[in-house]
């Protein structure tokens, strides 16, 4: 199977196995295009609850667990948002599926801790809605480190990473962060502070970029400074992107797949070079 989405995601592999699938949708025309291109593109069957009752005998009716819900925030029977409520209570990992995008409403969302949030207001709402769909079921594949010495902006980072369901490990300093990288050479993104005790983000990357390149491994720095120069000096230490806090959930995202959609192209690239 080979899908390239929208925002350039590319996945070249097997179908996906085991995979349970809910749309808590009542608009006849998106449920059939939802299920339409799910089945398509990734050979999914979805289960479509049109109102919320409908939506509990589905949770209650099978033993399996639900892999991913894409939910209206309204629908009959729960036209306050109960819906979604009951997928979040319930641990449900949530694609929220909607037609409303205000300030207040994308705040309460985020809050909600929802694996991300599809606009139904362009053509490409599907196939955004597939692509992010595709993400998450791979994105268990991606093994991410951060480095930081504060606990809380740790526990931050790797509570965000692991709500888009990334695998996620973490270091508290520049010494621990070699030690693990050397340990788990599957680690193919790091995200890292600049200002540490031992050694700082910037010595960090030099270390490291003098036995691993870009190919095997992303970079990502990080500060809360507001020197704007620090990302020059990050980007010319070997770093390949940078970002200052306090990060908006989407840019970082966002900054997150580009990052590894380019490391992923690197690397279906190198077997041509080789023979070449």
């Amino acid at each position: 199977m080979a899908f390239l989405g929208i925002s350039g995601m590319q996945y070249s592999g097997g179908m996906f196995e085991n995979v349970r699938i809910v749309v808590a949708e009542d608009s006849n025309v998106f449920t059939s295009m939802i299920s339409t291109r799910l089945k398509e593109l990734f050979d999914i069957e979805v289960e479509i609850c049109r109102n919320f009752e409908e939506l509990q005998l589905c949770y209650d009716k099978s033993s399996q667990e639900i892999t991913l819900a894409i939910s209206n925030i309204n629908l009959p029977g729960a036209e306050n948002g109960e819906a979604l409520e009951y997928l979040v209570d319930l641990s449900i990992p949530t694609i929220v599926f909607t037609g409303t995008f205000q300030e207040g409403m994308r705040d309460k969302l985020i809050a909600k801790e929802i694996v991300d949030y599809i606009l139904k207001d362009n053509v490409f709402a599907v196939d955004l809605l597939a692509e992010s769909v595709c993400r998450f079921l791979t994105n268990h594949r991606h093994h991410v480190l951060i480095v930081d010495d504060s606990p809380t902006a740790r526990a931050l980072l790797s509570s965000r990473l692991k709500r888009y369901n990334f695998r996620v490990s973490t270091a508290d300093s520049g010494a621990k962060a070699l030690e693990t990288l050397k340990a788990n050479r599957d680690i193919g993104l790091m995200i890292t502070d600049y200002n540490m005790p031992d050694i700082d983000g910037f010595e960090l990357t030099r270390r490291i970029r003098s036995s691993i390149g870009s190919h095997e491994l992303r970079i990502i720095g990080v500060s809360s400074s507001s020197n704007r120069l620090l990302s020059a000096r990050f980007l010319k230490a070997g770093g390949n992107d940078f970002m200052l806090r306090p990060f908006i959930d989407e840019e970082f995202y966002c900054r997150v797949n580009q990052n590894l959609d380019t490391l992923l192209q690197i690397q279906s690239m190198q077997p041509a070079r080789k023979s070449a």
